[in-house]
């Protein structure tokens, strides 16, 4: 092959990302040319309303996967974080990796969650985020921002929240610099299953695509991503839901913490898991979550 197309959202951090996974292509692959189709996705175009109401995060994707199959364009760039866990059989992800800092930042105030003033109001559209800051910070009242980076970071100046939560990964890609961030520790914001990892998306039939996509895939953060993914899909979960998985890789063994929380974060089941395998890994935290209650969460939630 001697073209390849990236569809490709048509935000700053889509487009940080295409172009980055277009530089590493052409880098690994001299001669190839690599060229990015800019894509609308229902996501892009319903703000006005929390995704969990009108389909999740899938919407940022379908128009995507549309391209893919049509021949329109043969990959496509997702934070990992964004993507169900379960693809359709027509898909696959070809590489994963280039994961950078996984947690979130609280962005607005200096010395963290214990810095914001009684009843401040903090904006998020992710009920994972708000559960674990209502679990430390009832007082708090959270609100649902939708929008691009950019879009956030102005309501915030324009006084419209106290502060707003977003991932580190997304800042320091766009080289956002802020006056006032503080990172929040896993202990205070486990991250979503994926963060802050790039997946490359193909036709699962595509083989000459793979073959281009092998030298940027990255095994260790392929097996930790996929351990993640499969305590979402273990549990029935999407990734609008108040669920966070991490796993970290040492030698052999790799080490799983998960979270399941109720959206108003009066109820917080977490488990950790050690092992070998990814999915022997996962399936153990699915079954101590399981055994907390996780069922009559996850049911309330849907």
């Amino acid at each position: 092959m001697k073209t390849l197309t990236i569809a490709t959202r048509k935000s700053a951090l889509a487009l940080w990302q295409a172009n980055f996974i277009k530089t590493e292509l052409e880098r690994h692959h001299p001669g190839l040319e690599v060229q990015l189709l800019g894509m609308s996705t229902r996501g892009d175009q319903w703000l006005n309303a929390p995704l969990r109401e009108i389909g999740g995060k899938g919407l940022f994707i379908k128009e995507l996967e549309s391209a893919l199959l049509s021949g329109e364009a043969h990959l496509a760039v997702h934070s990992l974080k964004d993507l169900p866990a379960i693809v359709p059989t027509e898909f696959t992800l070809g590489a994963v990796g280039y994961r950078a800092d996984v947690h979130d930042v609280l962005v607005g105030v200096s010395g963290g969650i214990t810095a914001l003033p009684t009843g401040a109001r903090v904006g998020t559209s992710s009920l994972r985020r708000q559960a674990q800051l209502l679990a430390q910070r009832p007082d708090l009242v959270i609100s649902s921002i939708r929008g691009n980076v950019g879009t956030r970071l102005d309501k915030l100046a324009n006084g419209e929240f106290d502060a707003i939560v977003l991932a580190a990964a997304g800042l320091d890609r766009l080289g956002v610099a802020l006056p006032a961030r503080s990172t929040l520790s896993l202990e205070d914001s486990l991250p979503a299953a994926g963060q802050a990892a790039l997946g490359v998306e193909c036709l699962a039939a595509a083989r000459e695509v793979l073959e281009l996509l092998q030298p940027l895939n990255d095994e260790s953060v392929s097996r930790c991503v996929l351990t993640e993914r499969l305590v979402i899909a273990g549990l029935g979960a999407d990734c609008s839901m108040p669920v966070a998985a991490y796993a970290e890789i040492s030698g052999k063994q790799i080490r799983l913490r998960a979270l399941l929380a109720s959206a108003d974060g009066q109820q917080i089941l977490r488990a950790e898991a050690f092992a070998t395998e990814p999915a022997i890994a996962a399936d153990q935290v699915v079954a101590s979550l399981m055994a907390m209650g996780a069922q009559e969460i996850l049911d309330r939630l849907r």
